[in-house]
């Protein structure tokens, strides 16, 4: 059958804003208790709790997991506003697993014996949090009678008035009313610290520390100290890393041999290290990233099997996973349709788990057999929602920028299995950029982009200079030149795309949200190269979001944008809120209310700065929301917000999308 004939931007599409909503996320801190698989997933459409999923052993295929807690339990910390690790778990002598885990809602640490008789209610390990300070808790283990793990402790009523250690919460319910009953483990002369990670004697811990102004990916130390017959630890000592050496993961062989991934290379690579004199060896020198920015602890890039072969994942741009011999350094990848890994691992016995996903695929639970060399997906596999011939096909492209430096960017064209539009008619195209800025987009499947692309509108993802994924001198691009290298990157990928006639020169859109939002919002005010932009829970003001963004990022700027005495010139050159004369082009400006990553202030700020200019624009606040959208109905109101935005600046007939009101 002949294909109809249609506008860009105007097919029809069974891929609504709900099912993009009802299907957002990914699994998520993967690990295994005896020879089973667990993970924490989405629920969007449970308002957006993270539950805890268990797959027991010798379930058949996908589709045997189990939901371990009910709603309202939402198994997620808030440590650093980012969250880690919030679970641990093993299996009890007396049999049936005992689980650790952090509750949101409350942020307290609950053990929970899920199949012991009568199915007791989780119960509190750690005091409320005004007891005390504010505490926080993650990147749990067990050890013995005690979980150790991260404390986060608020001392203060500013987001900065907060201090770190380790510390080992009694199993035994002691320290539920009495903060006295939880020992810490470290004093908190390091301002962030990732939880210990303990040696198959029980001899020995080993964590890595931080401190302000650098980020994790700037500068982290590895630290190793002694553990006590009486749970006490030694004086630790830096065994390796320092202000300019970034190690993402620490972890221990089942021989007791220390492993880091370290970019002291220039790249994120694995490392075997001599624990007493911190000499480092590589076990796979390559021009690939075995690890990445730790935005939160308990990310692992690699997990040691027992035999002595080590998991990692490596790549450039995206990570696949491999099994590394670290003796000869033979690196075999797995087999499989998956081209992009997330940073969570977990191994029992010879079997490897992960979170993988593909362009025809979202993010799914997959187990590989070391013995075997059988992959196959095991956990959070959907059944496909529509048609996936109604999924986009990704591009990945390098593009020349300024001083022809390149460019990583991923290609999405609009892409309908039974319409097309005129021949003469060229697409709009909406360039996405990324968060952090310390991140990058791999190209898989997201619904949120085939939402755009099986409408008839183009999507390009850009991982502009600052992206991780491509060594440490990509990403020190950015350095200090945060709104200039993010703003000039994106620019350059669209009217490459519009140069060689992939899109439409008058219909370029931009969006991004968090640190992406800075780059959209930056756009619009450094040129008329776009039609329009859409906001989401952006940075809009450098002095105002160093004064009140939470602690892990409060001193981000001085590496971005440069050090506090620069800060108010950078501020006025570079700040959508105090260039705000010069944006012409309408947006649409979505925003959490319970945002402490990016207050509304910064939003309220940019309006207020707008107010009184012709610009046509819209604000759509979101109550209950922070930092990244989870719940299903938010989703929604912001995916038809956008697209209806989209249809009024480009000329589109979409009656099937509510009308954004735009005022100005």
């Amino acid at each position: 059958m002949a294909a109809v004939t249609l506008p860009y931007g105007s097919w029809p599409s069974p891929i609504g804003a709900g099912l993009a909503a009802s299907l957002d996320g990914r699994p998520e801190y993967v690990g295994t208790v005896g020879p089973e698989v667990w993970w924490t997933e989405p629920r969007p459409q449970e308002g957006g709790r993270r539950a805890l999923v268990r797959r027991p052993a010798g379930a058949g295929p996908a589709g045997g997991d189990l939901t371990v807690l009910p709603a309202p339990w939402n198994v997620r910390s808030r440590l650093t506003e980012y969250g880690g690790s919030p679970w641990a778990g093993a299996e009890r002598a007396e049999g049936g697993p005992l689980l650790v885990f952090v509750h949101f809602a409350d942020q307290r640490l609950y053990a929970y014996e899920p199949d012991a008789p009568g199915a007791p209610a989780p119960r509190p390990l750690t005091p409320v949090p005004g007891i005390g300070g504010g505490l926080r808790w993650a990147d749990p283990v067990l050890r013995g009678t005690e979980v150790w793990c991260v404390l986060e402790e608020f001392t203060g009523p500013a987001p900065t008035d907060v201090r770190r250690v380790l510390a080992a919460v009694p199993l035994d319910g002691s320290a539920a009313e009495d903060r006295a009953a939880v020992r810490e483990l470290t004093d908190d002369r390091h301002r962030f610290s990732t939880g210990p990670r303990i040696s198959p004697d029980g001899r020995h811990a080993a964590w890595l520390v931080w401190d302000h102004p650098r980020m994790p990916w700037d500068g982290t130390e590895l630290r190793l100290a002694g553990i006590a017959a009486d749970g006490a630890l030694a004086e630790p000592r830096t065994v390796l890393g320092g202000p300019d050496e970034a190690i993402a993961q620490v972890d221990w062989t089942a021989g007791g041999t220390l492993l880091a991934v370290s970019d002291r290379s220039g790249w994120w690579n694995p490392y075997r290290v001599d624990s007493d004199t911190g000499e480092a060896v590589n076990l796979c020198p390559r021009e690939e990233e075995f690890g990445g920015p730790l935005w939160k602890p308990g990310l692992r890039w690699l997990a040691p099997l027992p035999d002595g072969l080590v998991a990692v994942l490596h790549g450039q741009g995206s990570s696949v996973l491999g099994i590394l011999d670290p003796d000869s350094g033979d690196l075999v990848d797995a087999a499989g349709p998956w081209t992009a890994w997330q940073p969570t691992l977990a191994v029992s016995g010879t079997r490897v788990y992960g979170v993988a996903a593909s362009p025809r695929s979202a993010y799914e639970v997959v187990e590989l057999d070391t013995a075997s060399g059988h992959a196959r997906v095991v956990g959070a596999q959907g059944v496909d929602p529509v048609d996936p011939a109604y999924y986009p096909e990704p591009q990945s492209r390098t593009f020349l920028g300024p001083d022809s430096r390149e460019i990583h960017a991923h290609v999405y064209p609009p892409h309908h299995p039974a319409v097309r539009a005129a021949a003469d008619e060229l697409p709009p195209y909406v360039v996405w950029a990324h968060g952090g800025p310390t991140d990058h987009v791999p190209p898989v499947l997201d619904l949120h982009i085939a939402y755009f692309t099986s409408r008839g509108i183009g999507v390009v993802e850009v991982n502009y200079g600052g992206s991780t994924g491509y060594g440490r001198a990509y990403r020190e691009r950015l350095r200090e030149q945060w709104g200039v290298v993010d703003v000039e990157d994106c620019a350059a990928v669209a009217r490459a795309l519009a140069a060689e006639g992939t899109a439409d020169p008058d219909r370029l859109a931009i969006r991004g949200g968090s640190a992406g939002g800075w780059t959209a919002a930056a756009s619009l005010a450094a040129t008329d190269l776009y039609a329009c932009a859409a906001i989401i829970y952006p940075v809009l003001d450098l002095l105002g979001f160093a004064e009140e963004t939470h602690d892990l990022e409060s001193r981000y700027i001085d590496g971005l944008a440069g050090p506090p005495q620069t800060l108010a010139v950078r501020c006025r050159e570079r700040s959508p809120v105090a260039r705000a004369d010069r944006i012409t082009a309408p947006f649409v400006l979505l925003q959490g209310l319970d945002d402490a990553v990016c207050p509304p202030a910064q939003a309220e700020r940019f309006l207020a700065a707008m107010r009184g200019r012709s610009v046509p624009h819209a604000y759509v606040a979101f109550e209950g929301e922070g930092h990244g959208f989870r719940r299903a109905d938010t989703m929604i109101r912001a995916l038809e917000a956008e697209l209806s935005l989209y249809a009024q600046v480009f000329g589109i007939d979409r009656p099937d999308v509510p009308r954004l009101e735009l005022h100005g």
